[in-house]
């Protein structure tokens, strides 16, 4: 059958700072309190969006979500008008009030996991959000995060929403950032690969000592359950403790992997040969192109400086497979280096392509982080919200949106000024119109 692998991309969000949130996220914590440019940082999405339209790419949008989010910080005992609440949490509680600054929804890798419905018991595309709790400006996401997805993917016929697993330790899920598919051909059965870095309910496990593991076994278990995988098709690895505290927050820091190739760093998995081997098995008789970059090539400590992995890996309309990386790559002599020689090796790739997304970047995200991947079938396209696939005239609209509502620079203090959050609920009310998703925001359904 017929199917095609969409990336829907995340818009920046109005409110793109550098807060330094995200433990674990090198990135995140190197670059706190430098100021941002959220106008270039949207830009710079929406750019890569318009070129891997042009590749050929299908290519769609998912809207970023309302910040500050007063709503959360209300909840938390914060009253009176919106601009007092925002200067009572900016005073009393000024971590919390970053928090709920964060445009971090812009990383969609982590919106949640989806399995294609060639691999599901009932033959349907099925998505589960994630609940992120690790980290509490990522996991107040989630309940934005399932209604845009049951917005755009509507019809039931095609499409199941699973709400967020339970919010607690044991079950800490962040959603595909941990998780790739390997096949043949979209539209055939593959195998789901789910990577952890602990197991809640099992003891004298290697786990990381400088930074927390975010994705457990258990998570990943009850995804694939959810789901309605084959156990014959799926594999669980954990994710190597030394690379955790390396900075390897998430599987695609260190690993990346499209259709019949997977591209990886030696550390990536806690026992590598034997993922490797699980992984050739379970995926049959056909070809199957581990790319192993080993440390001495490329150490650990320059795959989390330069993103390498986490670049997008694309099948062209051609078959063929182009790898586009961020900037911080070619500034690398190791991973150029490196490059040169993946371009004369047997595997699919024959094209590499430099992107800037310096902006996000500078809070740990790279071209990966800004995408969640959908397998659709051509039924199942058909059946999505149009207005968010991505078109030349869209990206005009964009643009131009970007230009009237987004600033050219945030700072920590910018963040306490009111008048940002009236700003940015104009931006997403009139973002809303131009995706046609109706009144998707609480502020606008009062």
């Amino acid at each position: 059958m017929t199917a095609y692998e969409v990336n829907f991309d995340g818009l920046v969000g109005p409110t793109h700072n550098y807060s330094g949130l995200s433990l674990g996220n090198e990135a995140s914590l190197r670059n706190v309190a430098t100021p941002s440019n959220p106008r270039e940082a949207a830009k710079q999405g929406l750019h890569k969006m318009q070129f891997l339209h042009s590749m050929g790419i299908p290519q769609a949008i998912l809207p970023p979500q309302e910040r500050p989010a007063v709503a959360v910080l209300r909840r938390l005992g914060f009253s009176g008008s919106n601009a007092t609440v925002l200067a009572q949490a900016s005073k009393q509680a000024p971590r919390l009030f970053l928090a709920c600054c964060s445009a971090s929804s812009m990383w969609t890798a982590n919106a949640a996991s989806v399995s294609p419905s060639a691999d599901t018991q009932d033959g349907r595309v099925h998505f589960t959000p994630a609940n992120l709790i690790s980290k509490f400006h990522r996991a107040i996401e989630s309940p934005t995060t399932a209604r845009i997805l049951r917005t755009i993917f509507a019809d039931p016929r095609y499409f199941v929403h699973h709400p967020p697993l339970p919010s607690v330790d044991v079950f800490g899920d962040e959603g595909a950032a941990n998780h790739t598919r390997l096949c043949t051909a979209y539209g055939e059965s593959g195998v789901e690969c789910f990577v952890f870095g602990k197991k809640a309910f099992a003891e004298n496990v290697p786990t990381p000592q400088r930074y927390p593991a975010r994705q457990t076994l258990e998570a990943s278990q009850a995804i694939s359950r959810l789901h309605g995988l084959n156990p014959a098709k799926v594999v669980f690895a954990q994710q190597n403790p030394a690379a955790i505290d390396a900075g390897v927050f998430h599987n695609d820091v260190i690993a990346v992997g499209n259709q019949n190739v997977l591209f990886y760093h030696q550390e990536a998995f806690l026992n590598g040969p034997a993922v490797r081997r699980e992984l050739q098995i379970k995926y049959g008789a056909s070809k199957l192109y581990c790319i192993e970059v080993e440390s001495r090539a490329v150490s650990l400590q320059e795959t989390v400086r330069t993103y390498l992995f986490n670049s997008q890996l694309v099948t062209l309309p051609d078959g063929a497979m182009a790898l586009l990386l961020p900037r911080e790559c070619e500034d690398s002599e190791p991973v150029r280096r490196y490059l040169a020689t993946l371009l004369t090796m047997d595997n699919p790739v024959t094209r590499l392509e430099i992107l800037d997304l310096r902006q996000s970047m500078r809070n740990g995200g790279g071209p990966a982080c800004l995408r969640l991947r959908v397998v659709l079938t051509k039924a199942e396209f058909a059946a999505i919200k149009p207005s968010v696939l991505f078109s030349e005239a869209l990206y005009a609209a964009l643009h131009a949106w970007i230009d009237k509502h987004y600033r050219d620079q945030l700072t920590e203090e910018s963040l306490r000024d009111p008048q940002l959050l009236n700003e940015s609920r104009s931006a997403l009310d009139e973002l809303t119109g131009i995706l046609q998703l109706g009144s998707l925001y609480s502020f606008q359904q009062v």
